[in-house]
Formats: C-alpha cells, structure tokens, sequence
C-alpha cells in the first residue's frame, strides 16, 4: 500500500520541553497546582515582555523550563521539600527575573527584593511580578549592588542572597556578603569550576570575614550542562569597607594579585 505522501513522522517531544511530572521529578520537587499554573504564567509574562525588550533567549521549551526554571531552583530543593518558614531573600543582578521570580513562586513564604541597574528590565520584571499575584512579597530595586550593599534597609537583612551570571565569583562574593544577617546564606551560581575558582573565592572572601560552606554539583537534565553551586556563609561582621565604590569590584576583584 503506497505512503501516504501528506504524512511524517511525528516530532520526538522532549519531556522536558513542558511542565511535565518528568521536569518535577528530575529536579526532585513537586510543585502544587497553583504553582505549576504560575510557572506557566511566568513562560508566557516573559514571552510577552521578551518581545518588547529582548530580557532573554531562554523563553521556550527546555530552553524555559530547564535552563531558567530548573536551574534557577535545584540548588533550593533542600528548602522546597523543607518545612516551610519566612525568608528574606535578595536576587543580585536579576536581569530578565531569574532567579528571583522563580523562587518567589516556589517559597511562597518568602519575601524577595530584585536587584538591577538597568531600568527597563526592573520595570518588566516588576509588571511580570504584578501580573502573577507576586507584587506583595516581591520588590524591585533599580541600583548597582555596591550601593545597596551601603543601604540600611539592604545592609545585613537578608537570610538569603542570590547572584545567576552575574560575575566572577569573587567579585559577586562582594556583593552578596555585605546584604547578609547573622546567619543567612549567599548562594553564587555557576558553570565550570575548577580547584583554583575555589581559591580564588576562599581568598576573596578572607576579607569580607565569610567562608566557603559548601559546595554542590549537577548536570541538568537533556544535556544542558553541568553546573555548581556555591553557598558562603559570613564568619563575623562584614567590614564597613565592602562593598567598595561602584565598579571597584570587578575592577579590581578581592584576592587578586
């Protein structure tokens, strides 16, 4: 019997290109109802503004729900299955959202703060924010970091801070510690790392009187890559130097020769 020349064969879905059981399971957190509907909401509040203002490439299929959602939240799964608790937490650099917006979703106990310098993103992500019911417990600052590592209201608050693609570890080590209160956690996200990366961050950290807690490492699913996570815990005080003036950081990084 001849083919039928209008048919072909039908296109190999990822199951990691959608919201799917495979996606939760995989990360190793399931999400409720209201959650996965949000998680959609923020797929299609960022395909809308990405239109206007270009946020990101990473808006659809694995692009989305991988690279943006799950790499935004599987250094979190420890406190997405923990019992559940307010938090303080600041995202640094937070470009297009993520990943402030996509932990504002996952801990709906947490009150996030969104840190960036250029104003037509913070003005996206603060209409992404309203649209998804998250506008009560997510603010926007439109800042460079140094100086809202000086403010009062951003100055030793927070439990947890967060930087995604922001910089070399050591200068986002100097932004992240001075937000810190007396006990919170900063978490730099990476990509490669290697034995002297990790040098290089303990010695940076010397000085803002913080230390390397741990570290952790995964590949994400579908052969995204593999990625690190590094979590520094303050030691005492951050010295009333740091953070530097704007732009010093990266100029001239902590620890460096």
């Amino acid at each position: 019997m001849p083919s039928n020349p209008d048919s072909s064969p039908s296109p190999i879905t990822s199951p990691f290109a959608s919201p799917s059981e495979a996606l939760w399971q995989d990360l190793g957190w399931i999400p409720s109802e209201d959650q996965r509907a949000q998680f959609v909401g923020l797929q299609e509040q960022l395909r809308l503004w990405n239109s206007r203002l270009n946020l990101t490439r990473l808006v659809e299929g694995e692009d989305f729900w991988i690279s943006q959602v799950v790499d935004s939240l599987w250094p979190l799964v420890g406190r997405l299955n923990g019992p559940p608790g307010p938090l303080r937490c600041v995202d640094v650099g937070t470009g297009g959202g993520f990943p402030g917006l996509a932990v504002a979703i996952a801990l709906p106990q947490a009150q996030l703060t969104l840190i960036d310098s250029v104003g037509r993103k913070v003005e996206a992500v603060q209409a992404m924010a309203q649209a998804l019911g998250l506008a009560e417990r997510v603010s926007l600052r439109c800042e460079r970091v140094e100086r809202s590592g000086r403010e009062r209201s951003c100055r030793g608050q927070f439990d947890l801070a967060l930087a995604r693609a922001v910089a070399a570890a050591p200068v986002v080590a100097e932004y992240l510690v001075p937000l810190l209160a007396q006990g919170g956690e900063a978490l730099l996200y990476r990509g490669h790392w290697s034995d002297q990366d990790s040098s290089d961050l303990e010695r940076a950290l010397v000085p803002l009187r913080a230390g390397l807690e741990r570290q952790e490492r995964r590949n994400l699913p579908a052969e995204r890559g593999v990625r690190h996570a590094l979590v520094v815990k303050p030691l005492a005080p951050c010295p009333a130097a740091y953070p530097r003036a704007v732009g010093v950081p990266a100029k001239t990084p902590l620890g460096s020769s």
